[in-house]
């Protein structure tokens, strides 16, 4: 059974208890969160993880992390270095996006040292395998769909990501649209070229109930992706994304009734002034179900910094109803990421989210704040560098510039506002 179905029938699993303690709620408020739909356990039932987690609402805001291959870039070291990085600094779960190498030994790889969750996308092995049989990438049918499934689930695989809401409807509207940038995810670029050359629908729209009983079997989590998100601020909440979102609603209703537990992705590039807007579609066409972003990047223009536009989208939604933020690093739209890349991206994720926790009155994330307060009112140093969001670059911080007084900092050194105030008689709390 899933943990969907357990919660159906009001049975409180040692999972929920395991993931409820660390959400710091009852085992019984989980699981009447799982039973409406409004949360999800990513966690395959062939996999044992020591770090699993809830993603929905009510609870704190958790990240994603993506890792991977790419056709230029195959080093699978570099990648279980990424993948240590990202836990390190905080990833609630990864996704490992390879598309260059032996794929499935990467995943084994990456998934026997992933203490979290682990998604991915598997139209990507779908088409990797197509062109490594005969050279077209495109040369597959709805019985390699189905395969692929069956051995990423039987391997272990916590969610997928699953673009069933690119469909020739849904295309077609799109086109009518006439965007400024069309099709930008990777996965629905890959479904939307099958569909125009084999004149078929999409196989994982059209098989949609054989995904389920893969689904079902092992627990594994369906994210239904996003393939007809905005890739510019000109074409966000238009009405090939609304299309599209729609119908994820409906499939979401469809995995409900077989026990499958289901989140939602979304956009992608949208101007600060339609992210709420954004968040409130998804909770209506799609039942409540928990919404995982990409972002949302807020401007097309900070190449270089989109870890920085996709935080500020993040922490907005964040605020209005996002419960999973997939992180975006400084070379986004640049270049294949490095370690140091991908520290910083989970980094200023985990900023986004937890700012998000703190509108939403998240006892922890409150708690955290408080104590950091604390800690600078009595200028106890070891306390703020150890409560930081990033404790080694406070610590190097720190360090690369003692000052003469070790009780402040070199910003205001003898004219420290908070040692002045202890000098007046002012008692800080």
């Amino acid at each position: 059974m899933t943990q969907f179905e357990y919660a159906q029938k009001g049975t409180v699993t040692s999972l929920m208890r395991a993931v409820a303690k660390r959400e710091g709620i009852s085992a019984r408020t989980l699981c009447r969160l799982l039973k409406a739909g409004t949360a999800v356990i990513p966690h395959n039932n062939r996999r044992s993880i020591s770090h699993p987690c809830a993603i929905g609402a009510g609870l704190s805001v958790k990240i994603n992390a993506n890792i991977g291959t790419s056709t230029d870039e195959t080093d699978l070291k570099d990648e279980l270095k990424k993948l240590a990085v990202a836990v390190k600094y905080g990833a609630d779960a990864v996704m490992d996006l390879s598309v260059g190498g032996d794929l499935r030994a990467i995943r084994s790889r990456i998934l026997a040292a992933s203490p979290v969750p682990l998604g991915t996308v598997p139209v990507y092995e779908v088409a990797v395998n197509a062109d490594k049989r005969g050279g077209d990438s495109l040369a597959f049918d709805y019985r390699d769909v189905l395969a692929v499934l069956e051995a990423q689930a039987q391997a272990g695989v916590d969610f997928f990501t699953i673009h069933a809401g690119v469909t020739r409807a849904s295309v077609a509207t799109l086109r009518k649209q006439k965007r400024l940038l069309g099709i930008v995810s990777r996965g629905g670029a890959i479904l939307a070229s099958w569909m125009a050359r084999n004149k078929k629908e999409n196989p994982f729209y059209e098989y949609f109930d054989r995904v389920l009983d893969i689904a079902q079997a092992y627990d594994v989590t369906l994210s239904l992706g996003d393939g007809l998100r905005p890739g510019s601020i000109f074409d966000a909440t238009d009405k090939g994304q609304l299309a599209e979102l729609k119908l994820l609603g409906a499939l979401t209703l469809r995995c409900r009734k077989r026990g499958v537990q289901v989140m939602i992705e979304g956009p992608g590039h949208v101007p600060l002034d339609q992210v709420v807007r954004n968040m409130e579609l998804e909770k209506k066409f799609c039942h409540g179900a928990p919404f995982y972003v990409l972002g949302p990047l807020v401007t097309d223009v900070a190449a270089g910094y989109d870890h920085i536009a996709g935080a500020i989208g993040g922490a907005l939604a964040a605020c209005h109803g996002a419960d999973f933020l997939c992180y975006l690093t400084p070379s986004e739209h640049l270049r294949h990421p490095s370690v140091e890349d991908v520290r910083e991206g989970v980094i200023a994720s985990r900023i986004a989210a937890h700012a998000g926790d703190i509108v939403n009155r998240i006892p922890a994330a409150l708690a955290w704040d408080r104590k950091m307060s604390i800690a600078r009112s009595k200028r106890d140093w070891k306390t703020q560098l150890r409560l930081s969001i990033d404790p080694d670059k406070a610590r190097a911080y720190r360090a690369s510039s003692q000052p003469q007084q070790s009780d402040v900092c070199t910003m205001c050194g003898k004219y420290c506002s908070i040692k002045l105030m202890e000098c007046a008689g002012v008692v800080h709390r």
